[in-house]
């Protein structure tokens, strides 16, 4: 009988103060609000920008092209030099890759007989760049016709330029320094690779 009573007297509180009960209870629920970004790098088109280009022209910032490839008394090499910058970003770790496609400037028409010892059959030249905290360098030597490439791993994200520096010397040869250039259009391809490592 006892316990009846008691439990009579809480009812008729509960029912007396329902404001007081309501006031003093707190209700929590947690939302998680979640996303995710996936790794990525971006490369814009080249920026060709001006005093950067010496006897090459750019069309556009992806394609150069060196505008007196020889020097017309000699037929030896001229010098030519061109700074491309390339606007990057990476939200991740990652590696710089560069790469020349045929290691040097070779004819565009396809072999040329090797039976030419006095007479430059492909034309070396330098590539540096310059990426982050990063820099390298790659010497397409025009020794054999062949992919090279060079790469660098950066290791925190980065946004900003990818800057491309492209020098051709005078009298550049893939046989003796300062031989006389055959005929014909020559031609390399460079690629930029911003890549997981």
């Amino acid at each position: 009988m006892r316990k009846a009573v008691v439990l009579a007297a809480a009812t008729w509180a509960a029912f007396a103060a329902p404001g007081a009960l309501a006031q003093s209870a707190t209700a929590v629920q947690s939302l998680p609000v979640t996303g995710q970004t996936p790794q990525v790098c971006t490369l814009q088109q080249g920026d060709l920008r001006t005093g950067e280009l010496i006897n090459f022209r750019g069309a556009d910032g992806d394609t150069l092209r060196v505008l007196e490839l020889v020097d017309p008394r000699t037929l030896k090499a001229q010098s030519a030099r061109a700074s491309v910058f390339l606007s990057a970003v990476c939200n991740f770790p990652h590696r710089i890759r560069i790469e020349s496609r045929d290691n040097g400037l070779w004819p565009i028409e396809g072999p040329v007989s090797p039976d030419q010892p006095s007479f430059a059959t492909a034309l070396p030249y330098q590539i540096s760049y310059t990426w982050a905290d990063r820099s390298g360098t790659l010497q397409a030597d025009a020794k054999v016709r062949r992919a090279h490439e060079s790469r660098a791993d950066v290791d925190s994200p980065a946004a900003g330029d990818v800057r491309i520096d492209i020098e051709l010397d005078a009298g550049a040869s893939n046989t003796q320094l300062g031989a006389p250039v055959l005929a014909g259009n020559y031609a390399d391809t460079l690629r930029i690779f911003l890549e997981p490592r």
